[in-house]
């Protein structure tokens, strides 16, 4: 079943021959290879390459999964022991419905490691893409890989099964976004955000994230910028047999950086453009509410400005005082939303753009872009603390950081 040519190994499986691809992941700031995904290929009698999916139907049974999965693990472990690389990470595939079919004690694996001599913690368990109506089991066999010392990852999240609620289930260590996520951000600036909106908040979850996929410039600027951690894809390297020489394989991260910074120069604090531009209006605007004008008559330098859509004002404890004064331009937002227009008496108390401005009177703060829950427009809310007859209170204003869509009727 297993076959050895020097320090390459092979293995046969219901008439084909098994090999082991590697494609190389790269760390962004570390801008070299820190691992491998291992990758099954199986060739027929005259060397004809079988897709994986058609292999993987194969099995008849629970134990020829079992059976084909561990040949795939051992041939793998054996041929990237025969690497001359002592330090990066192994990821090695696990489809759910074994992981969950066997016992999660079972000591193979741990066997297979000692015999082999490579070390658990090079090792990156990935749990691919598959449905399993057995939860706790998948959660016992993630936690016994993890008491082995072995990293554990969860692949192609966005995609089928692999949510957030398997994070929560799992809590990996790295997180694979799948590719359609990326190809989406490609083509839809609203698709770009949302994958960086994923990325942040798989960080603050605590795990590291790979976008795989990659296959152009574009899309590895998109990922640059996205601040993933790890890359891997046909850009870079596709998966190759042959195994001697992957740990010397090039990357060009230097000069994607480079590009990434001279495209970043001009634009690489753009809130801070709306902060000139308008601090002297809001200067002029606080002095004459403090000097008693009213809000409406205070602001209409302000209101008449293109960009802004409203005006209000907020006490010391985050409670807005009166109505919110609404330019021009904004009424012709959409109407769907009206029942989200009166603000008066709301408390904005836990919006960080008016803590700040609480905290730091006399300091112009600037949001970066969000999506207002008056009217759900994309905006930036511009806030400021000032003091009238011995009160703090907050001038804010919503700049729109997208143009109104004239088609959208007012009525």
């Amino acid at each position: 079943m297993l076959n050895r040519a020097g320090d390459v190994w092979t293995a046969d499986f219901q008439g084909l021959t098994l090999r082991t691809a590697l494609q190389p992941i790269y760390s962004i700031s570390h801008k070299r290879i820190v691992g491998y995904e291992a990758l099954i290929r199986a060739f027929d009698t005259r060397d004809t390459q079988i897709l994986p999916v058609d292999l993987f139907k194969l099995p008849s049974s629970d134990f020829e999964n079992l059976l084909l999965d561990r040949l795939c693990r051992y041939l793998h472990i054996r041929n990237y022991s025969g690497i001359k690389d002592e330090l990066n990470w192994l990821f090695l595939n696990v489809s759910p419905k074994v992981a969950t079919s066997g016992n999660p004690s079972d000591s193979f694996f741990a066997q297979l490691l000692r015999k082999t001599g490579l070390p658990a913690h090079r090792i990156v368990m990935e749990i691919v893409e598959q449905p399993t109506d057995d939860a706790e089991r998948l959660r016992e066999t993630v936690a016994y890989y993890r008491e082995l010392g072995c990293l554990t990852a969860i692949d192609d999240f966005g995609a089928g099964h692999s949510n957030f609620e398997r994070i929560w289930n799992l809590s990996p260590d790295i997180v694979k976004l799948d590719r359609t996520l990326l190809t989406r951000a490609t083509e839809d600036s609203k698709a770009r955000q949302i994958l960086d909106g994923i990325v942040s908040l798989l960080h603050q979850s605590g795990c590291l994230v790979l976008l795989e996929g990659v296959e152009t410039r574009s899309q590895a600027m998109i990922a640059i910028d996205a601040g993933v951690d790890f890359v891997q894809g046909f850009y870079f390297r596709r998966p190759s047999t042959e195994l001697s020489g992957l740990e010397r394989t090039p990357a060009n991260f230097g000069q994607l950086l480079d590009e990434y910074k001279r495209q970043n120069q001009v634009t690489f604090d753009p809130t801070q453009q709306v902060v000139n531009f308008f601090e002297r209006f809001f200067l002029s605007t606080t002095d004459r509410l403090c000097s008693g004008a009213s809000m409406a008559d205070a602001c209409e330098n302000l209101l008449n400005q293109p960009t802004v859509s409203r005006c209000y004002l907020v006490d010391g404890n985050g409670l807005q005082i009166d109505e919110t004064l609404v330019s021009h331009s904004a009424r012709n937002l959409d109407p769907r939303f009206r029942p989200l227009e009166d603000s008066s008496s709301a408390d904005w108390y836990r919006q960080q753009y008016l803590r700040k401005a609480l905290a730091q009177p006399e300091t112009l703060q600037v949001t970066a872009p969000y999506l207002c829950v008056t009217g759900a427009y994309m905006c930036v809310t511009l806030s400021l603390g000032f003091y009238h007859e011995g009160e703090l209170r907050v001038l804010c204003c919503d700049i729109l950081s997208t143009p109104i869509d004239p088609r959208v009727s007012k009525d």
